[in-house]
Protein backbone atom coordinates (compact mmCIF):
# COMPACT_ATOMS: atom_id res chain seq x y z
CA UNK A 1 0.00 0.00 0.00
CA UNK A 2 1.49 3.50 -1.02
CA UNK A 3 2.69 5.37 2.12
CA UNK A 4 1.33 8.92 0.54
CA UNK A 5 -1.06 10.17 -2.08
CA UNK A 6 -0.49 13.18 -3.80
CA UNK A 7 -3.75 12.69 -6.11
CA UNK A 8 -6.88 11.00 -5.18
CA UNK A 9 -6.94 7.86 -7.10
CA UNK A 10 -11.00 7.62 -8.12
CA UNK A 11 -11.62 11.38 -8.47
CA UNK A 12 -8.45 12.70 -9.14
CA UNK A 13 -8.29 15.93 -6.24
CA UNK A 14 -4.89 17.32 -5.27
CA UNK A 15 -4.45 17.81 -2.48
CA UNK A 16 -2.19 20.61 -0.92
CA UNK A 17 0.28 18.14 0.82
CA UNK A 18 0.51 14.45 -0.09
CA UNK A 19 -2.13 12.74 2.42
CA UNK A 20 -1.10 9.02 4.12
CA UNK A 21 -3.00 5.94 3.01
CA UNK A 22 -5.03 5.87 5.89
CA UNK A 23 -6.47 9.13 4.87
CA UNK A 24 -9.49 9.97 3.02
CA UNK A 25 -9.99 12.02 0.00
CA UNK A 26 -11.03 16.07 1.03
CA UNK A 27 -13.18 15.53 -2.03
CA UNK A 28 -15.33 12.51 -2.35
CA UNK A 29 -14.32 11.18 0.63
CA UNK A 30 -13.30 7.29 0.16
CA UNK A 31 -10.37 5.53 1.79
CA UNK A 32 -7.51 5.69 -0.47
CA UNK A 33 -6.09 2.24 1.11
CA UNK A 34 -9.61 1.18 0.48
CA UNK A 35 -10.22 2.56 -2.52
CA UNK A 36 -6.88 0.40 -4.42
CA UNK A 37 -7.61 -2.95 -2.40
CA UNK A 38 -11.29 -2.41 -4.10
CA UNK A 39 -9.57 -2.05 -7.70
CA UNK A 40 -7.68 -5.12 -7.57
CA UNK A 41 -8.90 -8.29 -9.92
CA UNK A 42 -10.01 -11.24 -7.50
CA UNK A 43 -8.02 -14.54 -7.88
CA UNK A 44 -8.13 -17.86 -6.68
CA UNK A 45 -6.98 -18.57 -3.16
CA UNK A 46 -3.98 -20.83 -4.61
CA UNK A 47 -2.71 -17.95 -6.94
CA UNK A 48 0.93 -16.87 -6.66
CA UNK A 49 1.57 -15.35 -2.93
CA UNK A 50 3.51 -12.42 -4.70
CA UNK A 51 -0.30 -11.04 -6.64
CA UNK A 52 -2.04 -11.61 -3.09
CA UNK A 53 -3.57 -7.88 -2.14
CA UNK A 54 -1.61 -6.68 0.51
CA UNK A 55 -3.50 -6.64 4.46
CA UNK A 56 -4.07 -4.02 6.17
CA UNK A 57 -1.85 -3.55 9.15
CA UNK A 58 -2.21 -2.15 13.18
CA UNK A 59 -0.25 0.81 12.00
CA UNK A 60 -2.35 1.57 9.22
CA UNK A 61 -5.50 2.14 11.93
CA UNK A 62 -3.06 3.32 14.07
CA UNK A 63 -2.04 6.06 11.99
CA UNK A 64 -5.86 6.18 10.84
CA UNK A 65 -6.64 7.29 14.62
CA UNK A 66 -3.68 9.81 14.91
CA UNK A 67 -4.15 11.53 11.62
CA UNK A 68 -6.10 14.89 11.55
CA UNK A 69 -8.49 13.77 8.71
CA UNK A 70 -10.81 17.33 8.71
CA UNK A 71 -8.82 20.18 7.62
CA UNK A 72 -9.30 23.22 10.62
CA UNK A 73 -8.36 26.74 10.00
CA UNK A 74 -5.79 28.71 12.59
CA UNK A 75 -8.35 29.95 15.02
CA UNK A 76 -10.12 26.65 15.39
CA UNK A 77 -6.78 24.64 15.65
CA UNK A 78 -5.53 27.30 18.55
CA UNK A 79 -9.08 27.22 20.01
CA UNK A 80 -8.42 23.87 20.58
CA UNK A 81 -5.33 23.78 22.32
CA UNK A 82 -6.67 25.92 24.85
CA UNK A 83 -10.05 23.86 25.13
CA UNK A 84 -7.26 20.94 25.27
CA UNK A 85 -5.36 22.81 28.40
CA UNK A 86 -8.32 23.51 30.17
CA UNK A 87 -9.02 19.83 30.13
CA UNK A 88 -6.43 18.58 31.16
CA UNK A 89 -6.25 20.99 34.39
CA UNK A 90 -10.08 19.65 35.06
CA UNK A 91 -9.13 16.20 34.72
CA UNK A 92 -6.70 16.17 37.49
CA UNK A 93 -9.58 17.80 39.46
CA UNK A 94 -11.75 15.13 38.57
CA UNK A 95 -9.50 12.49 39.41
CA UNK A 96 -8.16 14.21 43.13
CA UNK A 97 -11.48 14.40 44.40
CA UNK A 98 -12.06 11.24 46.86
CA UNK A 99 -14.30 8.52 45.59
CA UNK A 100 -14.27 6.46 48.55
CA UNK A 101 -17.14 9.62 49.94
CA UNK A 102 -18.50 10.67 46.73
CA UNK A 103 -16.82 13.89 46.58
CA UNK A 104 -17.16 14.17 43.16
CA UNK A 105 -20.71 14.86 43.24
CA UNK A 106 -20.51 17.79 44.42
CA UNK A 107 -18.79 18.68 40.41
CA UNK A 108 -20.15 20.27 37.84
CA UNK A 109 -19.53 17.15 35.72
CA UNK A 110 -21.90 15.07 37.95
CA UNK A 111 -24.40 17.27 37.31
CA UNK A 112 -23.97 16.78 33.38
CA UNK A 113 -24.28 13.00 33.63
CA UNK A 114 -26.78 13.12 35.98
CA UNK A 115 -29.84 13.51 34.10
CA UNK A 116 -28.19 10.76 31.29
CA UNK A 117 -27.78 8.50 34.02
CA UNK A 118 -31.67 8.56 34.87
CA UNK A 119 -32.98 8.63 31.43
CA UNK A 120 -30.49 5.45 30.68
CA UNK A 121 -33.14 3.71 33.51
CA UNK A 122 -36.10 4.81 31.33
CA UNK A 123 -34.17 3.27 27.76
CA UNK A 124 -32.93 -0.02 29.17
CA UNK A 125 -37.07 -0.72 30.84
CA UNK A 126 -38.17 -2.87 27.59
CA UNK A 127 -35.15 -4.98 28.76
CA UNK A 128 -36.11 -5.87 31.74
CA UNK A 129 -35.42 -5.56 35.35
CA UNK A 130 -31.76 -5.90 35.68
CA UNK A 131 -31.38 -3.81 32.32
CA UNK A 132 -33.18 -1.33 33.75
CA UNK A 133 -31.23 -0.45 36.54
CA UNK A 134 -27.68 -1.24 34.67
CA UNK A 135 -29.48 1.26 31.94
CA UNK A 136 -28.61 3.92 33.78
CA UNK A 137 -24.62 3.78 34.70
CA UNK A 138 -24.46 1.64 31.47
CA UNK A 139 -26.05 5.19 29.18
CA UNK A 140 -23.51 7.05 30.93
CA UNK A 141 -20.94 5.71 29.70
CA UNK A 142 -22.11 4.22 26.67
CA UNK A 143 -23.60 8.09 25.02
CA UNK A 144 -19.82 9.88 25.40
CA UNK A 145 -18.26 7.06 23.92
CA UNK A 146 -20.94 6.93 21.25
CA UNK A 147 -20.65 10.42 20.40
CA UNK A 148 -16.29 9.97 20.06
CA UNK A 149 -17.33 7.04 17.53
CA UNK A 150 -19.81 9.26 15.25
CA UNK A 151 -16.96 12.16 15.21
CA UNK A 152 -14.52 9.41 13.35
CA UNK A 153 -17.34 7.61 11.35
CA UNK A 154 -19.16 11.06 10.32
CA UNK A 155 -17.26 14.19 10.81
CA UNK A 156 -13.60 12.26 10.21
CA UNK A 157 -12.63 14.67 13.61
CA UNK A 158 -10.54 12.51 15.67
CA UNK A 159 -9.44 15.15 18.17
CA UNK A 160 -13.74 15.37 18.74
CA UNK A 161 -13.05 11.36 18.85
CA UNK A 162 -10.80 11.83 22.09
CA UNK A 163 -13.14 14.41 23.76
CA UNK A 164 -15.73 11.70 23.06
CA UNK A 165 -13.65 9.35 25.38
CA UNK A 166 -12.40 11.97 28.08
CA UNK A 167 -16.05 12.32 28.38
CA UNK A 168 -16.73 8.30 29.14
CA UNK A 169 -13.58 8.31 31.02
CA UNK A 170 -15.14 11.43 33.61
CA UNK A 171 -18.26 8.88 33.92
CA UNK A 172 -16.46 6.40 34.70
CA UNK A 173 -14.97 8.32 37.59
CA UNK A 174 -18.08 9.71 38.30
CA UNK A 175 -19.35 6.09 38.61
CA UNK A 176 -16.64 4.57 41.04
CA UNK A 177 -18.28 6.49 44.12
CA UNK A 178 -21.41 4.85 43.28
CA UNK A 179 -19.91 1.64 43.02
CA UNK A 180 -17.45 1.87 46.03
CA UNK A 181 -21.13 2.83 48.36
CA UNK A 182 -22.38 -0.33 47.69
CA UNK A 183 -21.02 -2.40 50.22
CA UNK A 184 -21.73 0.24 53.44
CA UNK A 185 -24.29 3.18 51.99
CA UNK A 186 -23.60 6.41 52.61
CA UNK A 187 -24.43 8.41 49.88
CA UNK A 188 -27.60 10.68 49.53
CA UNK A 189 -29.40 9.53 46.61
CA UNK A 190 -31.63 11.46 44.69
CA UNK A 191 -34.65 10.23 47.19
CA UNK A 192 -33.06 12.25 49.76
CA UNK A 193 -31.88 8.45 51.58
CA UNK A 194 -28.73 6.22 51.19
CA UNK A 195 -28.96 2.58 49.82
CA UNK A 196 -29.61 1.50 53.19
CA UNK A 197 -33.23 2.92 52.90
CA UNK A 198 -34.13 2.79 49.15
CA UNK A 199 -33.11 1.59 45.67
CA UNK A 200 -29.19 1.48 45.31
CA UNK A 201 -28.32 0.81 41.47
CA UNK A 202 -25.33 -1.10 42.54
CA UNK A 203 -26.15 -2.38 45.51
CA UNK A 204 -28.69 -4.90 43.11
CA UNK A 205 -26.30 -5.30 40.54
CA UNK A 206 -23.67 -6.55 42.70
CA UNK A 207 -25.99 -8.72 44.67
CA UNK A 208 -26.82 -10.35 41.56
CA UNK A 209 -23.62 -11.18 40.58
CA UNK A 210 -22.56 -12.36 43.73
CA UNK A 211 -19.93 -9.55 44.17
CA UNK A 212 -21.03 -7.05 46.67
CA UNK A 213 -18.97 -7.92 49.48
CA UNK A 214 -15.83 -6.63 46.23
CA UNK A 215 -17.55 -3.08 45.83
CA UNK A 216 -14.91 -1.55 47.26
CA UNK A 217 -12.49 -2.97 45.46
CA UNK A 218 -14.42 -2.55 41.98
CA UNK A 219 -15.30 0.96 42.79
CA UNK A 220 -10.98 1.97 43.37
CA UNK A 221 -10.57 -0.48 39.93
CA UNK A 222 -13.19 2.19 37.82
CA UNK A 223 -11.69 5.04 39.49
CA UNK A 224 -8.41 3.85 38.85
CA UNK A 225 -9.84 2.88 35.06
CA UNK A 226 -11.16 6.23 34.39
CA UNK A 227 -8.03 8.06 35.45
CA UNK A 228 -6.27 5.93 33.49
CA UNK A 229 -8.38 6.04 30.00
CA UNK A 230 -8.50 10.26 30.67
CA UNK A 231 -4.76 10.36 30.41
CA UNK A 232 -4.98 8.16 27.22
CA UNK A 233 -7.86 10.56 25.73
CA UNK A 234 -6.22 13.41 26.58
CA UNK A 235 -2.66 12.19 24.62
CA UNK A 236 -4.26 11.03 21.51
CA UNK A 237 -5.82 15.00 21.63
CA UNK A 238 -2.52 16.07 22.09
CA UNK A 239 -1.12 13.97 19.00
CA UNK A 240 -4.09 15.08 16.84
CA UNK A 241 -3.40 18.58 17.88
CA UNK A 242 0.52 17.86 16.92
CA UNK A 243 -0.44 16.93 13.45
CA UNK A 244 -2.53 19.72 12.40
CA UNK A 245 0.12 22.27 13.95
CA UNK A 246 2.16 20.61 11.29
CA UNK A 247 -0.73 20.90 9.14
CA UNK A 248 -1.52 24.28 9.78
CA UNK A 249 2.11 25.73 9.74
CA UNK A 250 2.12 24.32 5.77
CA UNK A 251 -0.56 25.73 4.88
CA UNK A 252 0.21 29.14 6.34
CA UNK A 253 3.29 29.05 4.70
CA UNK A 254 2.20 28.50 1.33
CA UNK A 255 -0.18 31.63 1.59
Amino acid sequence: MPNTYSQCPKCGYTPPQPLPGSATCPACGIYFFKWEQSQLPHEPMLSNTHNESPSVTWRDYTAFLLEPLERIDELSFYGRCIALGLLAFWSWSLFAYDYRDGEIGTSFMHNILLPIHEAGHILFMPFGEFMTILGGSLFQLVLPWGIGIAFIWVNRDNFGAAIGLWWGSASLLDLAPYIYDALNPQLILLGGHTGEDGPHDWIYLLSRLGQLHSAHRWGTVAHLLGGMLMLVALAWALAVLWRQRRQVGKRLGTE
